[in-house]
Formats: structure tokens, C-alpha cells, sequence
């Protein structure tokens, strides 16, 4: 019933009919197909492919049209089974591209080898020619080494290696450093296996950096490092050698698991080093050029390849170098003297100083121990005082040296920068430069007669210097320190000293004991006349019977001070004076 309504309705069988056309039309188009040259026209070709009409092919698709025979049989690919004019719509150039693109993808596979032309130039890299079909090979990929003018590949037949193939796109990759790469792989290892430690090969300067050269031993790179180039010092290899250069290199090792080579340029040349200790014997005045400055000292090329150093100890006899810089410039010429040669070590230890007299040899004649010297105060450290007596020599001045009265806890108390001083030569020590002076010392101990300035019962007058928790210590004339116990303060109970007296107070009392052996004197302030106290000090402020030169006791004033750095500070049992001073650095 449906197929007999279908006959019986025509428009449904045009419907049916146009579509059977349009499938028709579609499975045509798209399609290789052979046809025949009917007649070549000025601007098209006519060919026959068999169907209901011909179809027609522009003649810019024919490499040359005048070859083109009537009757000649061609391959082309139907774009269109019928345009506006009721033709085919042909090309020729499509049909020869897809055979030449399904040529190649019958014959080739990623990764194999072809052959190809460069053609031109495009934005990234090249075109290449392989078998009619055009491929792209990246800038990247021309070459091993950086390629500046591409230009100079264009006309030339290359090997490449096929990297990709895209169908959908039709586009194929190449790449002629990767194969350029595996044969100089395939080369180098071969070569690694020739190279023995040791020998010398002729190599060409590949390429340089800041640590190095690399050089071309024909297929394998070596690395010639800086330190190997010369053995002189350089600052840059292409102070040495120069791209392109050839150079006569030796193997210094080979490592076949990484594939590298070391090489050494100054191993192929005599090494200076070799009779070093005959050339340069110690104590040899020589004249240098000082090629570097380090904060410690400078190095001072003696000829090429062969430095020493100058360490700032042996600058100057008598000034004390912080740096290298502060005396010596790059390229300034000096004389020096050979101090010592370690051949092994490649090192030259040389001396500045040495090439003059050492002032400390003699300072024993000039300045004997026991004379009296004057010069000016230079410098503190928190020990002492250090006094210039000529220029470069310098004396100290403990600060146990400074006072026979009173404890001296810095130098500033008693001098100033600048101060000229008379003091006697104690101690002289040439070896370590140190000459120890005394300022007290070239004046009169206050306690060698002080019986004949005070006695027992006298009435005094002085300052309060400082208090302790056992009473208060009263400087008297010529300096000489008392001590009035804290039961010597009053005629009443007195529980604190510093709530009775103050420093700096001026008091008068009346001396109740003179221990010239102790270097004490007592004193009292009650208004019967008091009495002497013994009382017991601890331990670590009990001083010596007597005094020694340069000692740092200073009678029982001395001891107090060592627990008091300050005044107005009050003493307590546990406090440990050892922790009331820091660093003793010195400071010239």
C-alpha cells in the first residue's frame, strides 16, 4: 500500500530522486579520478572524467601547459560535480598533492631518515622539499650549534630526521639536529674509547665562558678550564685564546660513564714550579708586581705563573695593617724579600717589612729598662694606656701602673688622648713588640713615708670616694685613701652607710690605725676620737702585705674598687668582682 501511494505521488519521487542525486554528488566529489584532455584554452584545460559534462582545470595548475597534449591522460581531484555553468569543477594541483602525501605516508614513518630540499624561508624556520611534499623544519632544529643566517641553508639537499607526521593537517616535521646529534653520539663514543690520559691532541676553541673553554677534539668537546689555561693567574680565558683558535691540549681525564673530557692548556708547557726552591731561596730580595688585593694581604707576581703572597703580619715592623688595600694598589710595583717556598702546595710566603731594619732589634738600646721615657698618650683598651715614644713604637701603661693609692678601673680616669707622660721602661719584649711602661713608677710611693705626713690621732680632712656596705673610703691628701668603718660613721647606730654619708661628701675625721704594711689607714668620725675597728673583709678583696711594682693590688682601697667599677655602688656578700669586666682586646 505505501510503495503504491509513493508511485502515485510525483512530488515524493522527485524528493526521492534529488536525493539520490545529491548522494551521488557527494561520493564523487573529493575524488581522484582520471581524465582525458579534451582542449587546452588560454586560461583552463578541458578534460573528460566520464560524467555528464566536462569538467575544467586552471592551466596554473600544469608545471608547463604547453606540454599538454589533447588526448594526454591526467589525474585529477573533483571539487564540484557541477557548478553554476553545469560543469566539474576539477584541480590537478590537489590530485598530485594527496598522491604525493599518500606516497609519503606509505614510505616514511616517524622517526625514520629522508632526504629533502630547502626551499625558503618562513616565520619559526625553513620549508623542505621531501618527495613533493613540503615540510617544516624549526629554527631550533637546523643545526647543533646556533644558526644566525638561515638564508645559507635555502637551495641545499639535507638528510632529516622525520619527527612527526600530522594526517589531518598534512604537515610533516623535521628535524636535522637530532640527526646530527645521533651520529656524533654514535662518533663521540667511539673517540671517548681512543682518549688516553695523559697524551696530546690538537683540538679547535668551540666556545668560551667565564670558567672556561670548550674545544672541539673533532666530535668530542673537552672542557679546558680556567685554572688549566695558564699558569700564570687570568681574570678571563679570552685573555688566552680566541673562538676558532687551534690549541695543543692534553687529556687530564676522561670520563667514560658521563661522556666528559677534562683538558689542560699549561700542562703541555713547562711548569715554573718544577725547580721553584733553586730560583727563589729564602731570604732572596726580589721586585714584584702585586696582581690582587684580599683583605689578608696581596699577591705579587714574581714572573708569569708564579705569585706569592704578602700577608698583612709582615707589612711593617711597626704599624698595624687592616688591610691589604690601605698600603698597596693593583699593579704597584714592590720589593720583597722570599720568606718561604712550599713546592707542593705552589705557595711563596714574602715579607715587605723584611726589605728594612726592624726598629725593634735596637729598641732595647734606646730604651733601657729602668729609664725614664716621655711621649703622648695614643690610645685606650680597657686594661691600660698605650704611650707613643716614637713613631711605630709604642709603649702600655696597665692600669695597675698608673696609681700607687687608688685602683684604677680605666685608663680615662686618670689620662687623655694626646697627654704627654713621663714614665719608666719596665719590661721590654723585642720578640712580640711589647714594651710595658709604668706611670706611677716615675713618682714617689705616697706609702714609703707616710708616717711622716700622718699619725695616729691626727685630725684630717677629705673627699668621700666611695662607700661600701662596710663603710666609706676618704681620699686624703697626696691621695692616699682611709677607710671609716660603718661603726666609725657616728656617735649613733648607723645601719646603712649611704644613708650617713654620700660621695663626694667632704668629711672630717680622725686617724685611729696606719698599717704601712697593709697600705691602710683607719679612720673615725665619732666625736670621741672612735676607735680601730678590725674587721675581717672577704676573701677576695684582701690584699697582699706588700705592694709589688706592676701588681694590681693597691692596698685595701684597691680591693673595694675591685668590686666597686663605679662609685655610689654598694657592695653585698656573693657579688663576684672577676665578672664586673668584659674583654680585654687590644686596640692599638
Amino acid at each position: 500500500m505505501l510503495k503504491t501511494k509513493e508511485a502515485n505521488n510525483p512530488e515524493k519521487l522527485q524528493e526521492l530522486s534529488d536525493l539520490l542525486d545529491a548522494s551521488l554528488k557527494q561520493a564523487e566529489e573529493n575524488r581522484i579520478v582520471k581524465g582525458m584532455v579534451l582542449e587546452v584554452r588560454p586560461s583552463e584545460v578541458l578534460i573528460d572524467v566520464g560524467g555528464k559534462s566536462e569538467g575544467v582545470v586552471p592551466v596554473g595548475e600544469f608545471d608547463d601547459v604547453s606540454q599538454v597534449q589533447i588526448g594526454t591522460e591526467v589525474d585529477v581531484l573533483i571539487i564540484q560535480t557541477e557548478n553554476e555553468d553545469g560543469m566539474v569543477v576539477l584541480s590537478k594541483k590537489l590530485a598530485d598533492d594527496k598522491i604525493r602525501w599518500e606516497s609519503v605516508l606509505e614510505r616514511y614513518t616517524e622517526g625514520c631518515v629522508v632526504k629533502g630540499l630547502v626551499k625558503s624561508k618562513v616565520r619559526g624556520g625553513l620549508i623542505v622539499d621531501v618527495d613533493g611534499v613540503e615540510s617544516f623544519l624549526p629554527g631550533s632544529q637546523i643545526d647543533i650549534s646556533p644558526v644566525h643566517n638561515p638564508d645559507d641553508y635555502i637551495g641545499n639537499t639535507y638528510d632529516f630526521k622525520l619527527i612527526k607526521i600530522s594526517n589531518d593537517r598534512r604537515n610533516i616535521i623535521l628535524s636535522r639536529r637530532e640527526l646530527m646529534e645521533e651520529q656524533l653520539s654514535d662518533k663521540r663514543d667511539a673517540l671517548l674509547d681512543t682518549l688516553v690520559k695523559g697524551e696530546r691532541r690538537i683540538g679547535k676553541v668551540k666556545n668560551i665562558t667565564d670558567f672556561g673553554v670548550f674545544v672541539d677534539l673533532d666530535g668530542i668537546d673537552g672542557l679546558l678550564h680556567i685554572t688549566d689555561l695558564s699558569w700564570g693567574r687570568i681574570k678571563h680565558p679570552s685573555e688566552i685564546v680566541q673562538p676558532g683558535q687551534e690549541l695543543e691540549v692534553v687529556i687530564l681525564d676522561v670520563d667514560q660513564s658521563r661522556g666528559r673530557v677534562s683538558l689542560g692548556l699549561k700542562q703541555a708547557q713547562p711548569n715554573p714550579w718544577d725547580d721553584i726552591e733553586m730560583r727563589y731561596p729564602a731570604n732572596s730580595r726580589l721586585r714584584g708586581k702585586v696582581v690582587n688585593l684580599v683583605p689578608y694581604g696581596a699577591f705579587v707576581e714574581l714572573e708569569p705563573g708564579i705569585e706569592g703572597l704578602v700577608h698583612v703580619s709582615e707589612f711593617s715592623w711597626t704599624q698595624r695593617v687592616v688591610r691589604a688595600s690601605d698600603v698597596l694598589n693593583i699593579d704597584d710595583e714592590v720589593d720583597v724579600v722570599v720568606l718561604s717556598v712550599n713546592k707542593e702546595e705552589q705557595k711563596i710566603a714574602l715579607g715587605i717589612r723584611q726589605t728594612e731594619e726592624n726598629p725593634w732589634d735596637t729598641v732595647s738600646d734606646r730604651y733601657p729598662v729602668g729609664t725614664r721615657v716621655k711621649g703622648k698618650v695614643r690610645n685606650f683598651t680597657s686594661y691600660g694606656a698605650f704611650i707613643q715614644l716614637e713613631d711605630g713604637i709604642d709603649g702600655m701603661v696597665h692600669v695597675s701602673d698608673m696609681s700607687w693609692t687608688r685602683k684604677i678601673n680605666h685608663p680615662t680616669e686618670l689620662l687623655q688622648k694626646g697627654q704627654e707622660v713621663e714614665t719608666v721602661v719596665l719590661e721590654i719584649d723585642a720578640a712580640n713588640q711589647r714594651i710595658s711602661l709604668g706611670l706611677k713608677q716615675a713618682q714617689e710611693d705616697p706609702w714609703s713615708n707616710i708616717t711622716s705626713h700622718y699619725a695616729v690621732g691626727q685630725l684630717v680632712k677629705g673627699k668621700v670616694s666611695k662607700i661600701a656596705s662596710f663603710g666609706a673610703f676618704v681620699e686624703l691628701e697626696g691621695g692616699v685613701d682611709g677607710l671609716v668603718h660603718i661603726s666609725q660613721l657616728s656617735d649613733d647606730h648607723v645601719e646603712r652607710v649611704k644613708d650617713a654619708i654620700k660621695v663626694g661628701q667632704e668629711v672630717e675625721a680622725r686617724i685611729v690605725r696606719i698599717d704601712t704594711e697593709g697600705r691602710r689607714i683607719g679612720l673615725s668620725m665619732k666625736s670621741d676620737g672612735g676607735e680601730d675597728t678590725d674587721f675581717e673583709l672577704p676573701d677576695e678583696y684582701k690584699t697582699e702585705s706588700s705592694l709589688k711594682v706592676g701588681q694590681n693590688i693597691v692596698g685595701l682601697a684597691s680591693a673595694f674598687d675591685e668590686a666597686f667599677a663605679t662609685g655610689g655602688e654598694e657592695w653585698s656578700p656573693g657579688d663576684d668582682p672577676a665578672k664586673k669586666d668584659g674583654s680585654e682586646e687590644e686596640s692599638k
